[in-house]
């Protein structure tokens, strides 16, 4: 089976690109399941610290392959195809307890729009366009759009994202709060990896605990998340980092984080 998503690992960063350009790198099940493929080996790998996700030619990802649903027939149903294609991105990428830079370097439309939102930092070439493109067809934001978008921008704009189907340019995306930078196309890659250069080297061993207590957040009542920060607190002291971290500012030198 062809690659749809190449993999690339270097100093401990590991880039995925979701590489089906000639489909503006639409999802099919073959893709996703490369995708979860590879998201699994990041979560076990220890070489990895870092996982940047970006896109090949000139979209992100323009979504689901519609056809590919379409022939399924009439009688199939389309959450099979969110439970199936979409969740376990959404899923490893949230419990991934590993730093996830997204760099979308053209359209993001539908789920692309979405799985790029479930990142950690998003950053997008300035040529970009994020949208929802659900309601076109009489379909509901999913790849945790309606859980992500309303957190990220509040329930008013995501109502317009969607409802009117709103186009958001990459400067406008950082001023709604939806991503951390738009930059220069030619650049984008640059930043990103700069970005990631910087998680990698730094403690993520307490990145992963933080995106736990990020992710509980979202359900725990005030009392229940501030016992689970205190717990979280207690693993991230007993982390080979915490310990590092202390001595190098004790002996004014730069940390070696190893991510352990």
């Amino acid at each position: 089976m062809k690659s749809l998503i190449t993999s690339d690992l270097n100093q401990n960063i590991l880039q995925l690109t979701l590489d089906r350009p000639d489909r503006l790198n639409s999802f099919t099940e073959p893709m996703a399941g490369q995708l979860q493929e590879a998201l699994q080996e990041a979560a076990e790998n220890d070489e990895v610290r870092c996982v940047l996700l970006t896109g090949n030619g000139k979209a992100f990802c323009a979504g689901q392959d519609l056809p590919e649903v379409v022939d399924k027939g009439e009688d199939y149903e389309l959450g099979k195809t969110v439970q199936n294609t979409y969740n376990p991105i959404i899923k490893a990428i949230r419990h991934l307890e590993k730093p996830v830079v997204c760099a979308v370097n053209g359209t993001a439309a539908g789920a692309g729009a979405n799985i790029a939102f479930a990142c950690d930092i998003v950053l997008a070439a300035d040529n970009a366009v994020f949208v929802q493109s659900f309601s076109k067809i009489g379909l509901i934001p999913d790849s945790g759009g309606t859980f992500f978008l309303p957190r990220l921008v509040g329930v008013q704009r995501a109502n317009i994202m969607y409802l009117l189907d709103e186009k958001i340019s990459p400067e406008k995306a950082v001023k709604m709060g939806l991503i951390y930078k738009a930059v220069p196309s030619d650049k984008l890659m640059d930043e990103a990896d700069k970005i990631c250069q910087k998680l990698a080297s730094m403690p993520t061993k307490g990145f992963g605990l933080y995106k736990r207590a990020i992710n509980q957040s979202f359900a725990n009542n005030l009392d229940n998340h501030l016992d689970l920060e205190a717990d979280l607190q207690t693993q991230a002291g007993a982390t080979h980092d915490y310990h590092e971290g202390v001595q190098a500012f004790l002996e004014k030198r730069k940390p070696e984080f190893k991510g352990k």
